[in-house]
């Protein structure tokens, strides 16, 4: 089993699951931990601590039943509020803090934010810095390659970051301006992980088992990043364990296993958020299992039509027993 340190955790397996706002909340980041996501990154929340009572940002800052340790990712500009948040969410029960400098998201770089810091690195000096002083655990950062293509900076951002006292580094492949479009590139975090000796982790379009291992081989780094390549696809992170470890291909998981794992999943939704909001967030999510699992396309927009027009936990569990009822043993139809 692959294994890196972060500050003094033993973070063991190759793959950790990427922050992504309104989706790595908590039921996800455990269902993704409990099939071998190394590690596994919250939502990113604002450091203006002032604005922590909103029920979005309380449910970001609820670690009630986690499974894992505690990574929790802030997102701001101004060094000392940047310190107050870490802080606080230390307070709250943060393991580890992560800090944004990665998010290409307007109205993030707007308040010049995330990816925005990157035309900064005074700035970013400065943040990390204070960051990592008034913490008492490891902190973490992630960015992209730059703000541009043109100004690829990752290496001077990822030199301050090793003095500054950061625990681990991860790098997407893309500047802001890409955004999302296009290909991730690996050259980047390849000379970023030979430059400095904290661990770097890669991110960026990987999205198999075969293209973790690519670009493992390629940069060198301690670990992938996945973001929405887990999305449905919890199981992702043991495929791509078991093929580093072993050299051999781990099977997709059998339609009886997707339904008890979406069954497990839906109803942590329902007990995390209330019914009510439960019922809401939960459709996503199935949308992304359906995609993932089912055999044609027609197949799974059917079965997401149907799920959408639910308007009760109840019927939601209901349908999904339906759907893969001829794969469900008799003890899992009864749950």
């Amino acid at each position: 089993m692959n294994l890196f340190h972060i500050g003094p955790y033993a973070i063991e397996g190759s793959a950790v699951l990427a922050p992504m706002a309104g989706i790595t909340d908590q039921p996800f980041r455990n269902a993704c931990r409990t099939q071998g996501a190394a590690l596994a990154v919250s939502e990113m929340v604002t450091s203006q601590t002032h604005l922590w009572q909103s029920r979005k940002s309380q449910n970001r800052l609820n670690f009630t039943h986690e499974n894992g340790l505690r990574s929790v990712q802030i997102a701001g500009s101004e060094p000392a509020q940047m310190a107050m948040a870490a802080t606080a969410c230390i307070d709250a029960g943060a393991h580890i803090v992560d800090i944004n400098m990665g998010c290409p998201a307007k109205k993030v770089c707007n308040k010049a934010a995330g990816s925005a810091l990157l035309q900064n690195e005074a700035l970013v000096k400065d943040i990390l810095n204070a960051v990592v002083d008034a913490s008492h655990v490891p902190v973490t950062l992630k960015i992209r390659t730059g703000w541009s293509t043109e100004t690829n900076n990752a290496l001077n951002i990822a030199l301050i970051a090793q003095e500054a006292g950061i625990s681990a580094l991860t790098i997407h492949g893309r500047s802001r301006a890409c955004r999302f479009k296009g290909h991730a590139e690996y050259q980047t975090i390849a000379q970023v992980v030979k430059a400095i000796d904290i661990p770097v982790i890669a991110n960026g379009d990987i999205t198999t088992p075969e293209q973790a291992l690519r670009v493992l081989e390629q940069t060198q780094a301690a670990a992938v990043m996945i973001g929405r390549g887990a999305q449905g696809d919890p199981w992702l992170f043991n495929r791509i364990n078991h093929l580093q470890a072993t050299g051999q291909h781990l099977e997709k998981p059998h339609l009886a296993k997707v339904a008890k794992a979406l069954l497990l999943h839906l109803n942590a939704m329902y007990e995390f958020y209330g019914h009510e909001h439960g019922i809401r967030i939960a459709r996503k999510h199935f949308a992304w299992y359906m995609d993932k699992h089912l055999s044609t396309q027609e197949a799974a927009k059917a079965a997401r039509q149907q799920f959408n027009l639910l308007q009760s936990s109840k019927e939601q569990l209901q349908l999904v027993r339906r759907l893969f009822t001829e794969h469900l043993p008799l003890e899992e139809e009864a749950a």
